[in-house]
């Protein structure tokens, strides 16, 4: 049954805070994130690297985005994606090499693109040279300085040395062996075994990250996302924790081994490297933290400049939670005069498209209806929002994916039965990187000359870039058009909002002479008209006796979102 609008859309809320004084080019950014091994592969060996990715920039300056974010690159052994890092400062060859990053860098800057790189900061790979020293050096030597070794618990040190979980599931601790085969300390890595983490009291990794940073500013990037920028200090002492299942706690509450407070020197201390470097290069926190006010923590004035909002992607499809996840998040972020972010997607979590769907009647076809409103409602908002690479094209989680073929170290960590204590990420972050679509055609889609790593799905011929070009009822050209929109509209990006009288289930916000509504219900919603059309994510329908955009109602399909000019 239709729902009347029975009073007229009128302000009410005060506008938030405007913005610091100065405006960075990130305060409103669009930044699309490149998982590099599944965007674009240019050698044919069905991983995507950075040749491939330079390639393809053209269609990222085509959408309207103002950045792209690469996914790490680096020399590595690749146990966890190349979250792993070998060498901070070489390119794998299996992305290609050092002239094509900075190929890349330079390719991007002359189509208008900055280009932001991740960080792995809080682990190497076991692979690390000063890893490999370490393992050689006796117990209390300055090589194990630099990483967590502890003896064990136990008559015989055979217990983990506190009751610390890895993130991926089982202990976070793995006992060593000496050069005699007995059995020796224990090291801590909070995510795969072959992650160590990096002991960030050692003035060794402090100075060498200094540098590494260095390294990548002078090739000319224009910044870093910093993986795990929560977790590089621990808790003094490594005290025990209590209970099992700790990955469930992330986010929700301080835990000894994240979001400890010493983090924050850190980060100011990168900030003013970054300061020291022409054109505004910046430092994008990957922080969770229990509350919106933590995480504003990592971007105080003196500190980074973003940090992801990870409650606005865990936020359900309800009008209401959502209202006070952005308002948190609004009142969080200028509280320290920061700009605030809004994702909804990574590669690290299911595909918004298909969360959407879950508990949701009409299937698929309702996910991917939410995800292009959810879409519209982000880019209307204050602040910088990040896109990945797929979400233009409405792709799908793919779930059907082979045991076998999977490579997710979570995947291999997390007990099939759900026993107690292998409980970590799900292990299934392998059907969010499943290689792009480019064309109808061939092996692996116009991904690469030859098939990809993941295999794609049937049916993902028609959602390539090639098929939903021109298509004007396409999730991609619903992208193109809204980025468009957002450059144009001086309204939007960084700045003021407000909410709007709307009815249970619709949001309705205000920004300078803009207007955006989101329906979340599963039925039509009746609205007076707020103004002049710009875009819909789906078709909208006016009501009886309305001539023109300025008196007269109009029909809000369900789970849809639309702007107006004003």
């Amino acid at each position: 049954m239709t729902q009347e609008l029975t009073t007229s859309l009128t302000s009410l809320a005060t506008d938030p805070a405007e913005p610091s004084e100065g405006h960075g080019w990130w305060r409103d950014a669009v930044i699309y994130q490149v998982y590099v091994r599944s965007f674009a592969d240019s050698d044919g060996d069905g991983i995507g690297d950075l040749r491939g990715a330079r390639e393809r920039l053209p269609h990222l300056a085509g959408l309207g985005v103002d950045a792209v974010w690469l996914t790490p690159f680096y020399a590595s052994p690749q146990a966890d994606g190349g979250y792993d890092v070998a060498d901070y400062r070489a390119v794998d060859p299996l992305f290609g090499s050092l002239g094509d990053a900075d190929d890349l860098v330079r390719t991007a800057h002359e189509l208008g693109l900055k280009v932001i790189v991740d960080v792995v900061p809080n682990h190497s790979s076991d692979q690390h040279p000063w890893f490999r020293e370490a393992l050689g050096d006796r117990p209390g030597g300055a090589a194990r300085a630099r990483y967590h070794f502890r003896p064990g618990r136990g008559a015989h040190g055979e217990l983990p040395p506190n009751d610390w979980e890895s993130v991926f599931g089982g202990p976070a601790w793995t006992r060593t062996t000496g050069p005699d085969g007995t059995p020796g300390e224990w090291y801590l890595h909070l995510f795969a075994p072959q992650q160590p983490d990096l002991n960030w009291d050692s003035p060794e990794v402090r100075a060498e990250f200094d540098s590494v940073l260095r390294f990548w500013l002078d090739l000319g990037v224009d910044g870093f996302r910093i993986d795990v920028a929560h977790g590089m200090v621990k808790a003094a002492g490594l005290p025990d924790i209590g209970r099992t299942e700790q990955a469930k706690l992330i986010g929700s509450q301080v835990l000894p081994f994240f979001d400890q407070d010493g983090v924050h020197e850190i980060h100011r201390s990168w900030r003013r490297l970054l300061d020291s470097y022409p054109g505004d290069r910046i430092g994008v926190a990957e922080a969770w933290a229990p509350t919106a006010e933590r995480l504003a923590l990592y971007v105080r004035p003196d500190e980074l400049h973003q940090a992801f909002n990870f409650q606005f992607l865990k936020c359900p499809w309800d009008a209401a939670a959502m209202r006070q996840v952005i308002d948190e998040s609004l009142a969080a972020t200028a509280s320290v005069g920061a700009p605030t972010t809004w994702v909804l997607s990574n590669h690290d979590v299911v595909r918004h498209t298909t969360r959407y769907a879950e508990g949701a009647g009409g299937g698929p076809a309702r996910g991917l209806a939410r995800a292009r409103a959810a879409a519209l409602l982000i880019l209307a908002l204050p602040g910088s929002a990040y896109l990945y690479q797929g979400e233009e094209l409405g792709l799908p989680e793919v779930t059907e994916l082979p045991d076998e073929l999977r490579q997710d170290p979570a995947f291999f960590r997390t007990s099939p039965d759900g026993q107690e204590g292998q409980s970590g990420q799900d292990g299934f972050r392998d059907g969010c990187r499943v290689p792009l679509p480019w064309t109808r055609s061939g092996d692996s889609h116009g991904f690469g000359p030859g098939s990809s790593w993941l295999p794609q799905p049937e049916g993902w011929a028609e959602l390539s870039v090639e098929a939903q070009t021109g298509d004007p009822g396409s999730t991609l050209e619903l992208y193109r058009d809204a980025l468009a929109l957002r450059r144009e509209l001086p309204g939007l990006g960084d700045g003021s909002m407000s909410w709007l009288e709307a009815p249970a289930g619709v949001l309705a916000l205000s920004r300078p002479g803009f207007v955006c509504t989101l329906n979340t219900l599963g039925e039509e919603v009746e609205l007076p008209v707020p103004g002049r059309a710009l875009l819909s994510s789906a078709p909208l329908a006016y009501g009886a006796g309305t001539l023109t955009y300025e008196a007269g109602t109009v029909r809000i399909p369900p789970d849809s979102c639309a702007w107006w000019a004003i």
